[in-house]
């Protein structure tokens, strides 16, 4: 691909374009405004609550265990409304924003940090979790984007890490004077972080590895949805996060062979800063990344370019970026990235502009594909290899989700619609069944799951 076609740049580094939609200028100065003028904060998010005020409100859900029972499904609906508000917002933003290599980018980092709303006490938190932790920190250094993931509400509460306790804590030893079976440390965050977040699995790493990170990260912890009595904020006026040294594990640990003395809050602060720098670190991220814009088998090249990056800049991500970007393997004639149900269903709400496309039918559509946001089954998140969504049956009911929304674009002409969506790959096999189409919805179907609109 010449670093001219804006076709395979916009569904490649973005999500497609509009009808009659122009651009100036060439398709790589198109990313670097984005990445030099990067805004963390849009306005369609700006509205939305933040983690103290929905942890706040779970607190005092949960202090509604024994309460009226009508009172206690009111909170909890409001607790659902703000997954409903933030997806809504998410899939609006992707779909009317002229920046969405940025917004790519941002999904990109919040699936590798995934979490759930399955998950009880995260799940409302999951939209300021994307848009505390990981937006702001897109273009900054990995090493902060990992802090503030691992210590943000939702993530802790998502890997239990929220009743981690060190067994010889002041509050452990309590326990066990008292017989509490259930009181101990868990490993759940220690364990993701190294296999999913920093060093990738057959890293190195050893079980004694997990066990020694989870006593460093013991006392980082939720007080207002842990259920803290007293319900007291840090010093910052945080009602999500503190930590409670009475929860942290005394005494020195040592990870990949390096011995961390007593220090509180800072030993797992310490430990992550290492990680984030670490070379098999810098491998698993560039693998990830070049994977992302490239094929589900990246080029070696590439991979090893970005590590190089990773490793020289100490996780610099807007430099990252930057050498994906200058990278020659990215601009390859082949498509050989098969989109997920997101990247299709956005891609195609973008291509046909409906007047009237509420985010909840978006969501819908993509629950039905298989792919609920911020729902993706493990922490590991979702799969954007086609092994996982070009299936038979996947690809079925695709083909359904295309006649839905061909219904809903049949204002446009889908022969004119084809060659400027897709200039220069738009095949004449294509055109023809567009042009045999028995009316403009059929014909927009066709235009929605013809193989230009399947990969990226």
């Amino acid at each position: 691909m010449t670093e001219g076609n804006w076709s395979i740049t916009l569904r490649r580094f973005g999500y497609g374009g509009k009808p009659s939609e122009r651009h100036a200028g060439s398709p790589k100065s198109w990313l670097m405004h984005q990445i030099n003028n990067y805004d963390p904060s849009p306005e369609s998010l700006r509205q939305l609550p933040g983690t103290n005020q929905i942890a706040q409100q779970f607190g005092e859900y949960r202090q509604l265990r024994n309460g009226d029972q009508e009172v206690r499904r009111t909170a909890r609906r409001a607790l659902r409304r703000h997954v409903q508000n933030a997806i809504g917002a998410r899939i609006a933003t992707a779909i009317e924003t002229p920046d969405h290599f940025s917004e790519r980018l941002v999904h990109f980092w919040a699936n590798h940090f995934a979490i759930s709303t399955e998950k009880r006490g995260a799940g409302p938190l999951a939209g300021s979790f994307e848009f505390e932790a990981i937006r702001p920190h897109i273009f900054g250094k990995f090493s902060t984007m990992l802090s503030a993931a691992e210590s943000h509400p939702a993530m802790l509460l998502y890997l239990d890490q929220a009743q981690s306790i060190g067994p010889n804590s002041r509050r452990g030893l309590r326990a066990a004077q008292r017989g509490r079976r259930r009181a101990g440390l868990n490993e759940n965050l220690a364990r993701e972080i190294l296999e999913l977040h920093t060093l990738g699995v057959r890293s190195g790493y050893t079980q004694q590895d997990v066990t020694e990170f989870a006593k460093a990260l013991t006392g980082h912890t939720v007080p207002a949805i842990r259920g803290n009595r007293r319900n007291r904020q840090n010093r910052n006026g945080d009602m999500a996060y503190r930590f409670e040294e009475a929860l942290h594990e005394p005494g020195t640990k040592t990870v990949l062979g390096k011995k961390y003395g007593p220090s509180g809050a800072r030993e797992a602060a310490q430990i992550l800063s290492d990680l984030a720098v670490n070379p098999a670190t810098a491998r698993h991220v560039a693998t990830k990344f070049a994977r992302h814009f490239t094929s589900d088998d990246p080029p070696p090249a590439l991979v090893s370019r970005l590590e190089n990056d990773f490793l020289s800049t100490g996780g610099d991500l807007r430099s990252l970026t930057l050498a994906l970007v200058n990278s020659p393997e990215v601009w390859a004639e082949e498509r050989n990235k098969f989109l997920t149900p997101w990247e299709w269903s956005i891609m195609s709400a973008r291509a046909i502009q409906p007047s009237v496309l509420q985010p909840r039918q978006i969501r819908r559509m993509m629950i039905n594909l298989g792919q609920d946001l911020w729902k993706p089954g493990s922490p590991a998140g979702f799969d954007d290899a086609a092994s996982q969504w070009a299936a038979p049956e996947s690809l079925h009911r695709r083909v359904e989700a295309a006649q839905t929304l061909g219904q809903r674009g049949a204002r446009h002409d889908a022969r004119a619609l084809g060659p400027e969506l897709y200039s220069g790959i738009w095949s004449e096999h294509s055109a023809l069944a567009v042009a045999r189409a028995e009316s403009p919805a059929q014909a927009m179907a066709l235009l929605l799951a013809s193989p230009e609109a399947m990969w990226r």
